[in-house]
């Protein structure tokens, strides 16, 4: 179907002209396609519809009104509204990808996710925002984009009653409480709560990066880190922060700036108490706890807590420095180096203290300084339980104990 089509048939979905009549509750339905079938021959007889249908699976119109879900899966207890559904749910259960990318070789359980997939190759996105310059390869991405400008979040979680855009998210949520991981890596053996963060993690084990950037011809693992990364190309950064004027090419980063300003840590660690601004950093930290440090380094056998710590390491043998200061062409292995590095050129200091508005050049520092109000020391000694303010204040203490132990 043509794209403009497809996007002026879900609109029609609200425009209010719908001729096929729901007894009970006035639902309608309204498409060119389905008044054509309509007029042709019904077997099905829906005796709670003005209508008759010419398949059974247009009934499910009905049993999603009664909310009959017949179709239960056996691996999770799921139950859905169609057999259909079922055997969608049933495949990604069991890692079945019976669908081939005909242009990469991707496997995919279903076929909408080929289709979506094959717009990676060909560019296209069809799917125009008549407020800003985004485009979407599918209409329901456009629709879950469009929430974002008018902040509706029409999905609420009945368990704590955070809301959702979309209901793909709210569903992916209420897993966090039922604690419900269904997707299993055949490799490891993890768990996941939803089947792209299966896919994401598989590519660890194969090394797949199926996106290029066709400017740098970079490769990325997913398409989220090729979409932040092209905007270093174009200069795109949507998101501004009304407390400083900083802006962002990426929304997570964004929000997680947000929270210095507004002091929010969210992210608490049940093992230790310890908060954290962003989820990832405390999935890291509870690594920790489990003793969990998977990605060794082959040059020195240095483990880490994450992949992209295991990168930014393995910069240290290759002497790699990829990024380049405009100001005076030193280069730096890191993006957070040059970014602290810039800032002696410009002299800002965006991160300031609430308690004596002193500002500083970078949030570690202001970090630190926080401690002289709050009387946090959060260093402790394991020889003689001193506790300090500063990691090097504790480092300069133990070569007390280091020369004490030498001269026994």
């Amino acid at each position: 179907m043509d794209a403009s089509v497809e996007l002026s048939n879900h609109k029609s979905v609200n425009s209010g002209e719908k001729p096929c009549k729901y007894k009970d509750c006035g639902k309608r339905t309204n498409t060119s396609q389905n008044h054509r079938k309509h007029t042709g021959k019904k077997e099905h007889k829906n005796t709670e519809y003005d209508v008759s249908f010419d398949s059974k699976h247009k009934l499910t119109l009905k049993r999603f009104h009664s909310r009959e879900k017949k179709h239960q899966c056996r691996t999770c207890g799921q139950c859905l509204l169609t057999h259909s559904s079922l055997n969608r749910q049933q495949r990604n259960h069991s890692g079945s990808k019976s669908y081939n990318c005909e242009l990469c070789g991707n496997c995919f359980s279903q076929l909408y996710q080929v289709k979506k997939h094959f717009k990676t190759h060909t560019g296209e996105k069809p799917y125009k925002y008549s407020d800003c310059i985004n485009s979407f390869t599918s209409v329901s991405c456009l629709i879950n984009h469009q929430r974002i400008h008018t902040g509706e979040k029409t999905y609420k979680c009945r368990e704590c009653e955070k809301s959702f855009t979309c209901s793909s998210h709210l569903r992916r949520h209420q897993r966090l409480h039922t604690g419900e991981k269904p997707y299993k890596c055949r490799e490891c053996g993890k768990s996941f709560t939803c089947g792209s963060t299966l896919r994401e993690h598989q590519r660890i084990h194969t090394g797949e990066k199926p996106y290029k950037c066709n400017e740098c011809e970079k490769s990325y693992k997913h398409g989220s880190s090729l979409r932040t990364h092209q905007k270093i190309h174009t200069g795109d950064k949507p998101y501004k922060c009304s407390e400083c004027e900083k802006s962002f090419t990426c929304g997570s980063i964004f929000r997680n700036h947000q929270r210095f300003h507004t002091g929010e840590i969210p992210y608490k660690c049940s093992e230790c108490e310890k908060s954290f601004t962003c989820i990832s950093t405390l999935r890291n930290h509870q690594r920790f706890h489990r003793e969990e440090i998977p990605y060794k380094c082959s040059e020195c056998e240095k483990s880490f807590i994450s992949v992209s710590n295991l990168r930014r390491h393995y910069r240290i043998h290759t002497g790699q420095k990829p990024y380049k200061c405009n100001e005076c062409e030193k280069s730096f292995p890191f993006v957070s180096t040059l970014k602290k590095h810039q800032n002696t050129h410009t002299g800002e200091k965006p991160y300031k203290c609430k308690e004596c508005e002193k500002s500083f050049t970078y949030s570690s520092h202001l970090r630190r300084h926080k401690r002289i109000h709050t009387g946090e020391k959060p260093y402790i000694c394991s020889d003689c339980d001193k506790v300090f303010t500063r990691l090097s204040g504790l480092r300069e203490h133990k070569k007390i104990h280091t020369r004490e132990n030498f001269q026994q």
